[in-house]
Order: C-alpha cells, then structure tokens, then sequence
C-alpha cells in the first residue's frame, strides 16, 4: 500500500502516517519544546512518547530524542530517567521504546468507554457484520483514530491497529464524520485546492473532490469507500449520533472485497451499521 501528497509519487502508508504524528513537532523556538508551556517537562515527556511511536522502527537514541526535543542531552536524560521509572518508556541497550504501562492506560481508558463494549456484544450477534472486519473510530481533527476492531471470519484481514490514526479523506469513515459538520467548519479544514493524501490511484486528490463526495454522503446518509485506501477493498460507514453536549465523535465501518461485493450485501451492511449506530448514540441504548 502506497502513498502521496502529490500526484504520481508514491510512498509507503505507514511513512505518511508517521508524518502526521510528527507534524506536531515541526515548530520550536531556539530553547526548545515546551519553553512557552506552563508545564514543559510534561509537553516534553509527550513529545518523546510521541516521538517513539512515530519512529519507523519504534526504537530511538538519547540523541535522537534530544534532537527531537531541541533540548541538552542531559535534560533529556533525566526525562528519560522519570519515564522509564514510571513504565512509560523501556530502554533496551542504547535505545528505547514505549512501555507497557501505555498498554495499560490505553486498555484502561477504552474498558470506561460504553460504546466500545457495547460495539462488541452486537457485532457477535449481527446476521451480517459478525463475520465481517468492523471498526469504531474516533474524530481527531482532520484524522481518525482506531478505537475497536471486531474481526468475524472476514475475507479481508487489516492491518490497521487499535490506536492507529487515519486522514479522514482516506476512509469512509473519515469521511462519514466530518460529512455533519457545518460547511465552515469544513471550509477552514479543507481549502478547495488543498492536496490530499494519496494511498492509491482512486484516492480523492483535493478538497474540492472531497467536498462533491461529502454532499452524496449527507444525501445518503453513509459514505463509500471504493479502493480509495486499499486496492480491491471497499468500505462503508455511518456517523454514530453524539452521545451528549460533550460525547465523542464516533463512527463506524466495515470493509468488503471487491471482487465478490454486492449491492444486496452493502445495503444489509449499512442496515446493521445503522442499528448499531443508534444504540451506541443513544444514552437510554
């Protein structure tokens, strides 16, 4: 699977999905991250978590982090020091990688959310979507993060992982979410002529494209997803309604093949996705 943000020159996905996480790190004043924070070893310990998990091998140096960070190696290495007592971070040789305590957190965080769970106990008993790849995904600005992924017995096996991010203009689901929000608000995310990222040849270019297929997925009521992230996958996804004035922005969706996808399977899809949609949204369920 290959990438772009320019027309005709590919790159891998997982090399564009890393520059999305480092793109938090492209601006810094001469005393380095986190000098204008009100808590700058806590906005630096983020930035080296950060830094890890966008690293292509998930192992960097004292001197990669420190150059990261735009700080003395030895400030550096006492933050590496408190991290690594905390579990946040392990080292191993010269190197270090996330800790187990991140898996910790996470699964903490995600057992509190209702709607995961409750994603899980329909997707087992569904007539349709128990024996396909289902996900839940949350808005993050202009991106999609991973939040569950039910796997039936389904024809096509992802690769995506619970907390991998997406651009919302390379998934249905992506685009299912910012479909219901107002015109401005996608106005000041997407200018007409903004190049997007490319995965695969079918991959929607600009905003302008997005926009002409945000307003067939209002009409509709669900977005399609035709290779334009993978080739020979489709995918389809509705917006779960918010939970609450401060609810998450969620959304669901489920992949199929190509090659053997019917209109007949796509409308029981959406169907189910939508019944569960409404029981995730609602707060009675």
């Amino acid at each position: 699977m290959n990438s772009t943000t320019s027309a005709g020159t590919y790159t891998s996905a997982g090399t564009y999905i890393r520059r999305i996480m480092a793109d938090s790190r492209n601006s810094r004043s001469s005393e380095g991250l986190g000098s204008a924070s009100p808590a700058p070893a806590v906005t630096r310990a983020a930035a080296v978590l950060d830094a890890l998990a966008a690293s292509a091998t998930g192992r960097l140096t004292l001197s990669d982090l420190a150059r990261e960070l735009g700080i003395p190696k030895s400030s550096t290495s006492n933050l590496l020091l408190a991290l690594e007592e905390a579990r946040l971070i392990s080292r191993q040789g010269a190197e270090f990688t996330l800790g187990r305590k991140l898996v910790e957190l996470g699964a903490a965080y995600l057992s509190r959310l209702d709607e995961v769970q409750e994603f899980y106990r329909y997707c087992e008993q569904a007539p349709t979507l128990s024996g396909e790849t289902v996900r839940i995904a949350m808005l993050d600005g202009t991106n999609v993060i991973y939040l569950a992924r039910y796997e039936g017995h389904p024809a096509v096996r992802l690769t995506s992982n619970i907390g991998d991010k997406m651009p919302v203009s390379l998934c249905a689901v992506g685009k299912a979410l910012i479909a219901r929000l107002h015109d401005h608000d996608i106005d000041d995310m997407f200018s007409d002529d903004a190049e997007l990222p490319v995965l695969t040849p079918k991959s929607i270019r600009t905003g302008a494209e997005l926009k002409a297929q945000l307003r067939t997925i209002r009409e509709q009521g669900y977005a399609f997803e035709d290779e334009e992230s993978t080739t020979g996958v489709v995918c389809l996804a509705v917006a779960v309604p918010t939970r609450g004035a401060h609810g998450p922005s969620l959304g669901l969706s489920v992949t199929a093949l190509k090659a053997t996808y019917t209109q007949e399977q796509g409308s029981q899809m959406v169907k189910e996705l939508r019944e569960l949609a409404r029981s995730l949204g609602s707060p009675m369920g």
